[in-house]
């Protein structure tokens, strides 16, 4: 027999044999930290809760998922142990902390100014009223006076011409 024949066939059982030792240490290790949880530790659950580990018994765990809310899950459906920081900085938002200072300012003057040093609200009240654009859209007809009848049809007969002869908008 031929060794090109035996190859394929030797590099496929070699390739499944790496693959199911990878996870079988994956799933030792995962016996391990289930076998190592404690009453106080945080957890996660495989769906994806968070809680705190208030009991351990032999396949099962009795879990706070909320002040004075206990549930009792199965071992197996505990997807990580985490360290205290962590889960409050999960569950609680406790902030996480720099080793940086933050620094504020003693007053609000150094927030409104510019870099060259001049005062942004002043370049506010210098702004003169025509510098605004108006955005309102005007008709003809609201434009002319009150008793200049001929001047509103003159802009309503502008407008149908407009719009192709419709006397809608």
């Amino acid at each position: 027999m031929d060794i090109t024949i035996l190859l394929p066939f030797i590099v496929l059982i070699g390739a499944m044999f790496l693959m199911t030792r990878s996870a079988k240490n994956k799933q030792r290790q995962m016996m391990s930290m289930r076998d190592q949880l404690q009453p106080g530790s945080g957890v996660r659950t495989v769906g994806g809760m968070y809680a705190t580990v208030k009991e351990v018994h032999e396949d099962t765990l009795l879990l706070e998922v909320a002040p004075g809310v206990h549930a009792i899950y199965a071992k197996n459906s505990i997807g990580a142990v985490l360290d205290d920081a962590e889960y409050n900085r999960i569950v609680h938002g406790a902030p996480e902390f720099d080793d940086e200072e933050i620094t504020a300012p003693d007053d609000a003057s150094s927030l409104t100014e510019s870099a060259d040093g001049d005062d942004t609200a002043d370049e506010d009240d210098r702004r003169e009223a025509s510098d605004k654009i108006d955005l309102d859209k005007k008709d003809a007809a609201d434009d002319a006076p009150d008793g200049d009848a001929d001047a509103a049809d003159a802009a309503d007969e502008d407008e149908k011409k407009k719009n192709g002869g419709s006397a809608a908008k």
